[in-house]
């Protein structure tokens, strides 16, 4: 059995079709990416990427990709992609390939 929420609003401006999927996110160009470093439990290092907007299913195969020409393990988490490692800057050629702003923060 399928829960369905219902919202009410008087506000003529709210469109009352189901338009869940109809998001429009910034093309890659417009968007400010930030690669830093951060380390998880047990000291281990992990390459952060914030600011990238996308579908939820184009951000885990964007991950995906990443993981594979890194050539190591990572997740999607709260809309960032970790990647275990060092791997800032091959990240950030890849991205820039794929024409996003992309810049290095932290140390």
């Amino acid at each position: 059995m399928k829960n369905h929420s219902f919202v009410y609003s008087t506000d003529s401006s709210i469109s009352h079709n189901d338009e869940k999927n109809n998001i429009q996110f910034p093309k890659a160009k417009d968007q400010h990416i930030r690669i830093h470093l951060d380390r998880k439990g047990g000291g281990k290092i992990v390459s952060v990427i914030k600011g990238i907007m996308m579908e939820p299913q184009e951000l885990k195969q964007l991950a995906k990709e990443l993981k594979s020409k890194c050539g190591v393990g990572g997740t999607v988490k709260d809309g960032r992609v970790l990647i275990q490692g060092n791997h800032r800057e091959k990240i950030q050629q890849i991205l820039i390939q794929k024409g996003f702003n992309v810049k290095l923060s932290g140390g």
